[in-house]
């Protein structure tokens, strides 16, 4: 039987899968903030701390589609009354799944962040790779605040112990994250029914 990590790295592009010992140190020695919850139908890894919640991965087994599992995972971190921020991929034609995916988080009641750009290389394929972030935020709180809490993500998450894991660095936080409410960036949850032709 594939074990969580096997889940998730079958189901995401390898250039936005940490590596299994990142994730397993980031559990054992930032367990107060990084979590695992799992069931044999699921894996959602996130990281919560004072102001925010920031979902890394959610797999959901393709047997269980359906049936209300990634909306229940979501409404238990609703519950903690704090924004919930997370990166998609921008979509992808070739691929239904990030049509999929946008299309539940709109349900969800989730907002396209269009002032934060976010560029980071892969240190797996050494590949630029743009992403878009979503957050879901319970008071209104304001896209310069979500920023600010995506750039303590990075620092604290994503670039957590880089050097040892994979023998490079990834990028300092100010070229990989940006804030400009004059970005040109289309709503990606807005333009999702005029772009469906299934």
């Amino acid at each position: 039987m594939k074990n969580w990590y096997e889940k998730l790295n079958e189901y995401f592009p390898v250039e936005e899968m940490k590596s299994q010992e990142h994730m397993e140190l980031l559990l054992k020695e930032k367990g107060d903030v990084y979590h695992k919850d799992e069931s044999p139908m699921h894996v959602m890894m996130y990281a919560e701390f004072d102001t925010f919640i920031f979902i890394d991965y959610v797999w959901v087994s393709s047997k269980a589609r359906g049936q209300g599992i990634g909306h229940k995972l979501i409404e238990k971190l609703k519950e903690r009354k704090k924004p919930i921020i997370l990166e998609v991929e921008p979509v992808d034609y070739e691929d239904s799944d990030t049509e999929k995916r946008l299309h539940f988080y709109k349900r969800e009641g989730f907002t396209h962040a269009q002032s934060i750009g976010y560029n980071r290389r892969s240190l797996a394929t050494n590949e630029e790779n743009p992403m878009e972030i979503l957050y879901w935020s319970p008071n209104d709180e304001s896209e310069e605040m979500i920023y600010e809490q995506m750039k303590k993500l990075y620092e604290n998450i994503h670039t957590y112990k880089d050097e040892e894991l994979y023998g490079q660095s990834y990028q300092p936080v100010d070229e990989v994250l940006t804030y400009d409410e004059e970005r040109e960036s289309d709503n990606i949850l807005e333009n999702l029914g005029a772009t469906k032709n299934m």
